[in-house]
C-alpha cells in the first residue's frame, strides 16, 4: 500500500534520542534551547517557544494577546477542529469567513465585512501547506489594530515573497507524526515580540518567572528534551523534505491536470504540500475505496468543517459563529451560517500521496491509477 503520510525518522534521530536518554535531563534543557534557536531561524523571527503540541501553541498564543471572553477572532471554517478549539478554550468567540475555491485558505476580501468593535484577531490558516494571502491580511489586521496568529501547523517552510510562515504574525506550528517535520507530538510558537514570548513561556510551565515563584496563571504544556532533539535533526532535514515534496507534486500536476482540479501555486508563493488536494466533483468517496483496492491510500481533508461538526451545531446557541444568528430547532441550537465554498470543497476534496518517502514507482502508480478514473 502507497501511504498517504509517512514519517521518515532514521539513524540520527535514533542517535539523538538516545543521547537524551543517557544524559538524564530529560525536559526543558539544551535541546529544546537549540530548537527553539533554531526554528526561529529558519522562520526569520526573532522568538521561538517550544511547546507540546500544536493546539498548545494556538492556545497559548491567543492567550499572550490577552484575547478572552467577549473577543472575536475571525477565522475559518475549513480547517482541523483544534484551530476552533483553542479559540474557544479561551472563551473568545469564532467569527468564520469563507475561503478561497483554489487554494482553500481565507478568503482576504470577506474579512473587512465580519470585523465588529468586538473583533481582536484575525487567525489565518495556511492549510495543504499553501500560505493564506498575507499580502491583504496584514494591512487589514494593522488598520483595525488586530492581532494576526498564524495557524501554520502544516505549512513549514512555506513563504511568501521569500518571507516565511510565522513571521508575519504570531505563527503556530505543529510536529505531529504525519508533518512535514515531526517530533512525535510537539508545537512551536514564533513570534518577534519579545512580550508575547515570555507570556508563552510563562503559561507553559505554570506561570513560573523562576522556579517556585509563580507570577500568572500557567500550564503544563512544555515539550521534552527527547522531542527537541527529534526536532533539530528533523529539522535540519527540512529543507531536503521540502523540496522532494514540491518535486513530487510538480509530477503529479503535471500529469493530472488536464483531467483533474490540482493545486494551485501563487505567484511568489512557496507551496510546501503538506497535502496535495484535488477536487472529485463526483463520486469522491468511490474514489477512495477504489484508489485503496488498487494500493493508494488517499485521505480526505476535511470531510466536515466546523461549523457543520455535531459539538459545534449543538452548542451554537451558546457560542455565536458568525454575524448570522443562531436559530432553535425542537429546543436544540443549530447553526445559521452559509459557507458554499467551503460546504462544496468539504464534498470535493481528496488527499494523495505526496510524502518525499514516495518512490518514482509510486508516483508512476499513483498517476496511472487516477487516469483510470478519470477515463
Amino acid at each position: 500500500m502507497i501511504s498517504v503520510a509517512c514519517p521518515l525518522l532514521g539513524y540520527e534521530e535514533e542517535v539523538a534520542v538516545q543521547r537524551v536518554l543517557a544524559s538524564g535531563q530529560l525536559v526543558q534543557g539544551e535541546k529544546v534551547a537549540a530548537f527553539e534557536q533554531r526554528f526561529a531561524e529558519v522562520c526569520q523571527v526573532r522568538e521561538a517557544v517550544a511547546l507540546s503540541s500544536g493546539t498548545a501553541a494556538l492556545y497559548l498564543a491567543l492567550l499572550a494577546h490577552n484575547i478572552g471572553p467577549g473577543d472575536e477572532v475571525i477565522t475559518t471554517a475549513f480547517t482541523f477542529a483544534a484551530t476552533v478549539n483553542a479559540i474557544l478554550l479561551v472563551g473568545a468567540t469564532p467569527v468564520f469567513v469563507d475561503i478561497e475555491p483554489d487554494t482553500y485558505t481565507m478568503d482576504a476580501a470577506l474579512v473587512e465585512g465580519v470585523i465588529t468593535p468586538r473583533t481582536k484577531a484575525l487567525m489565518p490558516v495556511h492549510l495543504y501547506g499553501h500560505p493564506c494571502d498575507m499580502t491583504r491580511l496584514v494591512p487589514i489586521a494593522a488598520t483595525h489594530g488586530l492581532a494576526i496568529i498564524e495557524d501554520a501547523c502544516q505549512a513549514h517552510a512555506a513563504s511568501i515573497d521569500r518571507k516565511p510562515v510565522g513571521s508575519f504574525g504570531t505563527g503556530c506550528f505543529s510536529f505531529y507524526a504525519t508533518k512535514n517535520i515531526t517530533t512525535g507530538e510537539g508545537g512551536m510558537v514564533t513570534t518577534d515580540d519579545p512580550v508575547i514570548a515570555e507570556r508563552v513561556r510563562l503559561l507553559r510551565h505554570h506561570g513560573q518567572k523562576e522556579r517556585y515563584c509563580h507570577v500568572t496563571l500557567g500550564h503544563n504544556l512544555r515539550m521534552t528534551e527527547m522531542q527537541a532533539a527529534l526536532g533539530l535533526v528533523q529539522l535540519e532535514k527540512l529543507e531536503r523534505f521540502t523540496r522532494q515534496r514540491i518535486a513530487n507534486a510538480a509530477f503529479l500536476t503535471e500529469r493530472l491536470r488536464a483531467s483533474l482540479q490540482t493545486p494551485i501555486v501563487r505567484p511568489g508563493y512557496r507551496h510546501v504540500y503538506h497535502q496535495y488536494t484535488i477536487r472529485v466533483p463526483e463520486q469522491r468517496d468511490e474514489w477512495m475505496l477504489k484508489l485503496r483496492d488498487r494500493g493508494i491510500a488517499t485521505a480526505v481533508h476535511y470531510p466536515r468543517a466546523v461549523h457543520q461538526q455535531p459539538f459545534y451545531r449543538e452548542y451554537a446557541g451558546k457560542i455565536a459563529f458568525s454575524k448570522a444568528p443562531a436559530t432553535a430547532n425542537g429546543g436544540q441550537a443549530t447553526i445559521d451560517v452559509s459557507l458554499p465554498v467551503t460546504e462544496l470543497a468539504v464534498k470535493q476534496v481528496l488527499s494523495l500521496p505526496v510524502h518525499p518517502g514516495l518512490s518514482e514507482a509510486d508516483l508512476a502508480t499513483i498517476v496511472q491509477e487516477v487516469g483510470v478514473l478519470c477515463a
